[in-house]
């Protein structure tokens, strides 16, 4: 196999920032070639990561774990309109559709032309297609497996959140049912146990306690295989 020219300094940086942020991957060092995979909670489950490093640059790839059916012509027309909304606008990165054989994948290229790069740079061009798939994740299945059109599946991933929250309440949100109610049937639609919520009766008098926010993007630290 003929060995790849790519930058040993870019190489190490991104080796570095995967096994201290506790990522499980591997590295072909004859191609400069990371991999690992990441689990989302979507419909998708997980993306594969390929990260390509070269002389004066790296390129990020997160792999759809199905893609569309190349002899379907009616659903790749689908597909690439999906890829096409959903690229519309966007600041870093864009999705990707592979005419000949339907592989779907989110791409996110980083210049390293004369500087190292930081490892915010590093965390964001991993973190940023994972992102992406995580809110256009289900919209591919939709159309794979439930003939969703693309204006329908970019409708749906590009809902807002009050949207979203007014869509799960639908029926709820009437002058009779008191907030306990309310909470018990949005817990029940979401899956969450009932014992966790705390209504303002249950909540301590003091004002000294400070609620904890967790911020973790994709609901684990690091990546999975």
């Amino acid at each position: 196999m003929k060995e790849r020219i790519y930058s040993k300094g870019i190489a190490n940086a991104i080796n570095t920032f995967l096994k201290e942020d506790d990522w499980y991957f591997s590295f072909d060092e004859q191609r400069g070639v990371f991999k690992f995979g990441l689990s989302l909670k979507s419909k998708l489950k997980k993306v594969n990561y390929l990260i390509h490093v070269k002389e004066d640059e790296y390129i990020v790839y997160a792999i759809s774990p199905i893609g569309a059916d190349e002899d379907d012509e009616k659903l790749m027309a689908a597909m690439a309109e999906f890829v096409c909304r959903a690229n519309y606008g966007l600041k870093n990165g864009n999705f990707e559709l592979d005419m000949r054989d339907g592989e779907i994948r989110f791409k996110c290229f980083v210049d390293c032309e004369d500087i190292m790069p930081s490892t915010e740079v590093i965390r964001n061009s991993i973190h940023c297609p994972a992102a992406m798939f995580k809110q256009y994740g289900d919209g591919i299945v939709d159309i794979i497996f439930g003939n969703a059109s693309a204006k329908e599946a970019i409708a749906k991933c590009e809902k807002s959140p009050m949207e979203e929250l007014r869509s799960i309440l639908g029926d709820d949100l009437d002058e009779s049912a008191d907030m306990d109610t309310m909470l018990a049937r949005l817990a029940e639609r979401l899956g969450i146990d009932t014992s966790d919520i705390v209504t303002d009766e249950d909540q301590p008098s003091t004002t000294d306690s400070v609620t904890e926010v967790k911020t973790d993007l994709f609901g684990l630290k690091g990546g999975s295989n």
